[in-house]
């Protein structure tokens, strides 16, 4: 990785101070994260992660919507709804109507169909990841690789080449404990201090003020160098600066 910007002090307790403020469970009001909580069972909790993470993209009230409808289609059970294949009553194979923006229904059904097939050969996606993959980037390149080879329809990246902002975002929910947002289902087996920053174009701006980096490319090489600027603020738990850097955005729009 390329040489970062020294961070102040004073940028450095500004972070840590936004951490501290908004790693609370008000954080999880309006976030796709909340979801993940509402419902019951360890596989359950993973596969509703799973799905909203993928579709939180654009407007969070639109997503949101998109997100309560398929919790909504699967009375609670986004796992054995996947499973069952009972999405294909709402999301037919080669439907071209559109589900949420760049998504058709019936590249939902692809991204479930390849969904349903990792679930029944592997039994959920941890134990997928905990077979092939040591660490966070290895865990993405594992899901793309998966997704990719069963014709998700583009719901997931096809590989790491851009910053996967999403997957990057649900594996901050499954690793890190000890935590009111995440829920750390992975916790025990993959290291918290893998984790890779969830990088868009909102988060470049923000890290960009605040000199933490000095490009303005939402890649995955940016994302690698933002979260070693954190992991000298927040050392072995980069990704607690996901929620100072939310905190600034809240406060310096």
């Amino acid at each position: 990785m390329s040489r970062q910007p020294a961070i102040s002090p004073a940028v450095a307790q500004l972070l840590r101070d936004y951490a501290e403020r908004y790693e609370t469970a008000d954080f999880l009001i309006g976030d796709p994260s909340w979801w993940m909580h509402q419902v019951d069972g360890d596989a359950n909790r993973e596969a509703t992660a799973f799905v909203a993470a993928n579709l939180s993209y654009g407007s969070r009230q639109q997503f949101m919507r998109k997100i309560q409808a398929i919790v909504d289609w699967a009375d609670g059970d986004v796992d054995a709804w996947v499973r069952r294949g009972d999405f294909t009553r709402h999301l037919p194979a080669g439907d071209g109507h559109c589900f949420y923006r760049l998504y058709t229904c019936g590249a939902m059904h692809d991204f479930l169909s390849a969904y349903r097939l990792l679930l029944t050969q592997w039994g959920t996606l941890g134990d997928y990841v905990r077979q092939h993959a040591a660490d966070a980037p290895e865990a993405l390149d594992a899901i793309c690789c998966h997704f990719a080879q069963h014709g998700s329809g583009g719901v997931v990246p096809k590989d790491t080449q851009s910053a996967c902002k999403r997957l990057c975002m649900f594996l901050r929910w499954m690793v890190r404990d000890g935590s009111p947002v995440d829920l750390g289902l992975w916790a025990s087996w993959m290291p918290r201090e893998s984790l890779v920053m969830p990088l868009d174009t909102h988060v470049v701006s923000q890290a960009t003020r605040l000199q933490l980096l000095a490009c303005r490319t939402a890649s995955m090489s940016a994302a690698r160098r933002l979260t070693e600027a954190l992991a000298t603020v927040f050392p072995g738990d980069p990704l607690r600066g996901d929620f100072a850097l939310f905190g600034y955005g809240v406060n310096n729009k």
